[in-house]
């Protein structure tokens, strides 16, 4: 039997059940918030990150996880006669990757995969990972398939505010201004063949007109949807926001399980609170 161990980093945001039943370790990126470093959603929240924002108007900023602590974290799973396969947080978007990377060079069975996406689009492939593993594929053939199935993999969120990707440098703050006054709510969508994330359709109005609208044109906008799961993924947003969003994607397709998680602190400090994406893949 094949002894290996399924990995990623604390951005692919599974929520606490999947992460069970598919028997995933997290390592977590770095929160630094007011002067101190925390450890993503293990000593701090997206709600504390949001609220000391609200009370003190201190934006975090996030650090990748660097090499010395993947060589720390995969040597007890070596030694204990373990392969791993690790996804990554894309490398489009942070240096974690190409740490794992270099990481891996020093220890024998250890895989690393740059999702090229974030959040549960991570999480689509972790879950893909899984239940290769559960066939009993070997974890060399489980990497080439990752490799194959990133581009299938289709993430975008809605965000509600700007302000946040301001402060991460992502846009800028007179764009972010812009759009808060016009009340434009910006589609923010990866591309799947380089990790990338750039500015899609513009929708304007208030959550509960954007989002279903965005379900619409998002899921009609491929023809061999991969019905299998669709994540719900958010930042922290009122749940008739989310029911709005499950009846929209029933309404267009029937898939068999929609999960509906809450995104990261590395995730949320970028995206700001009030942010919703839905995340599936298409077939081949």
């Amino acid at each position: 039997m094949n002894r290996i161990l399924l990995s990623a980093d604390s951005t692919c945001d599974l929520g606490s059940s999947l992460k069970e039943a598919y028997q995933v370790h997290y390592y977590p990126f770095h929160i630094i918030l007011g002067g101190r470093e925390y450890q993503d959603n293990v000593d701090i929240t997206p709600q504390e990150i949001f609220q000391i924002y609200r009370e003190k108007k201190l934006l975090p900023r996030t650090a990748a996880i660097n090499v010395q602590e993947y060589l720390n974290y995969f040597t007890p799973f070596v030694e204990q006669g373990y392969e791993v396969i690790h996804l990554n947080l894309g490398g489009a978007l942070s240096s974690a990757y190409q740490n794992c990377l270099l990481a891996s060079k020093e220890l024998p069975g250890i895989y690393p995969v740059d999702s090229y996406n974030l959040s549960t689009g991570i999480g689509l492939l972790v879950c893909d990972a899984a239940e290769w593993i559960r066939e009993g594929l070997k974890a060399e053939e489980i990497a080439k398939r990752l490799e194959g199935r990133k581009k299938l993999v289709h993430s975008s969120f809605i965000l509600d505010t700007l302000k946040f990707m301001s402060a991460g440098g992502r846009c800028s703050s007179i764009t972010a201004l812009g759009a808060n006054l016009l009340n434009i709510k910006p589609c923010i969508q990866v591309d799947n063949t380089s990790g990338a994330m750039y500015v899609g359709k513009k929708y304007r109005g208030t959550l509960d007109k954007v989002l279903p609208r965005y379900v619409k044109d998002t899921l009609r906008s491929y023809t061999r949807l991969n019905l299998k799961r669709l994540f719900i993924t958010h930042s922290g947003i009122g749940d008739s926001c989310i029911r709005l969003v499950k009846t929209a994607v029933q309404r267009e397709a029937s898939f068999e399980n929609i999960y509906v998680t809450q995104a990261s602190c590395t995730i949320s400090c970028h995206c700001g609170p009030n942010t919703l994406g839905i995340l599936f893949e298409t077939e081949a």
